[in-house]
């Protein structure tokens, strides 16, 4: 449980920044200044130790009081016609009232990075897949594959905490454990063993990854290869991994969707789910795709449980009506469908909303900038920092409880949303 000791320090603090809710975290925290001491990376130091630069909303670059501020919101989306409540980076209750306030004012909701999201919605709607808890994987691994992804670039902590951990459940003796990399290489030493053991390798460009993942389906099943190579990987070696993926007990594929960098990546995500899906006729085998970053996970899954559909989803008829393509919002801002934006980005300054002609409404993390200044900027707290929340890690069957660190006196995304949405 996080608490905070006689000399100011935070001590298992969960972090809301890095899709697998780290929660070992010591905190120093000195008036509005926060620094990660302990068991910190890349991604949740910066998250923690981004400083606040500014406190007041400004409207038309004005700084204006909180509640001038919500009148002209209120006032944009009482005329506008066809409104769009996007970016989306919020905790639970911020994304409770962004749908609030898009069923009210019959608005579009999409999150920042549907675009790779969708490359495992789109599968998880078609054909269903089998996916493992980040829990099972600490416990029960004995082959981990990592599918075109470089997770610990992307998830700093993952193989420390999930890999390579002490100890599991059932005695497993966790240096027995293989990793084996099928496409893109590891950038570090992470997936490397205590006892120095390194990750197999299958280097392969990830837009030969459709080709590679349909042989080793294939293999998986046992069928006849004719060709020598494939995206120039030897076949051969595509055969050990079939067996190797055959004969584990709890095999576990992982992908990130935001690193399968080509064209219909959503077609290898399902390749490779219904592999794993072969798998378990004989033995156990799991998928985990890693996301989470920005509340993605968090904006999906309070959306399905409030719509009953996930991002992308228009409220315009006054209904919830689901179409990935027509609500993707970079799409509607490009052809000019958008009249008012309402930008969320609640954790990291550098997510400012695309260029459009669309009025732009921010309520964002202090200390962000513009190329063009928006008609209303309300800086906003961060969860697990200015004030309490939850936020679901990227396996989706927890959502973790973010503690407020710090009294910055910056309102909550939902302060202001409700707000809003009680001035229409």
């Amino acid at each position: 449980m996080t608490e905070m000791t006689d000399s100011g320090m935070w001590l298992e603090v969960p972090s809301p920044f890095c899709g697998i809710a780290s929660d070992d975290l010591t905190i120093k925290v000195d008036g509005n200044t926060v620094t990660v001491i302990e068991n910190g990376d890349a991604v949740t130091k910066k998250g923690f130790e981004t400083p606040i630069t500014d406190l007041s909303p400004r409207v038309k670059g004005k700084a204006v009081s909180l509640d001038l501020a919500v009148k002209h919101i209120a006032d944009l989306l009482r005329t506008s016609k066809q409104p769009v409540i996007a970016g989306m980076a919020t905790d639970l209750n911020g994304v409770r009232s962004a749908m609030a306030l898009a069923d009210k004012s019959r608005a579009t909701v999409d999150h920042m990075f549907s675009t790779h999201t969708f490359k495992n919605t789109l599968v998880l709607q078609d054909t269903g897949w089998m996916t493992t808890t980040l829990t099972e994987v600490k416990n029960r691994v004995d082959l981990f594959v990592v599918v075109g992804s470089d997770i610990e670039a992307g998830f700093p902590g993952f193989f420390e905490r999930m890999v390579w951990n002490k100890e599991s459940m059932f005695d497993q003796d966790i240096e027995s454990r293989q990793v084996v990399y099928l496409g893109t290489a590891p950038s570090g030493d992470a997936s490397t063993s205590p006892k120095g053991k390194k990750a197999q390798v299958l280097a392969c460009d990830n837009a030969n990854l459709p080709e590679v993942l349909s042989v080793l389906r294939a293999l998986v099943k046992g069928k006849a290869i004719q060709a020598k190579s494939v995206g120039g990987i030897d076949v051969s070696v595509l055969t050990d991994l079939a067996e190797q993926l055959k004969n584990a007990k709890y095999s576990v594929v992982t992908w990130a969707a935001s690193m399968l960098d080509f064209d219909h990546a959503e077609v290898t995500v399902q390749t490779l789910c219904e592999m794993i899906k072969d798998l378990n006729l004989k033995t156990r085998s799991s998928g985990l795709p890693l996301a989470g970053k920005d509340g993605e996970v968090t904006a999906n899954q309070v959306s399905a449980w409030q719509s009953g559909f996930p991002m992308r989803t228009s409220f315009n008829r006054g209904y919830p009506d689901y179409d990935p393509y027509l609500a993707n919002t970079n799409r509607m801002l490009a052809e000019d469908e958008v009249d008012t934006l309402v930008w969320i980005s609640s954790f990291n300054i550098d997510n400012a909303p695309p260029k459009s002609t669309a009025k732009t409404i921010v309520l964002g993390r202090s200390g962000m900038t513009f190329e063009q200044e928006p008609e209303v900027f309300i800086p906003v707290g961060t969860p697990g920092i200015d004030h309490a929340g939850r936020a679901f890690r990227s396996d989706t069957v927890v959502s973790v409880p973010l503690r407020k660190l710090r009294d910055s006196g910056l309102p909550s995304t939902f302060d202001v949303l409700t707000a809003v949405e009680q001035a229409l």
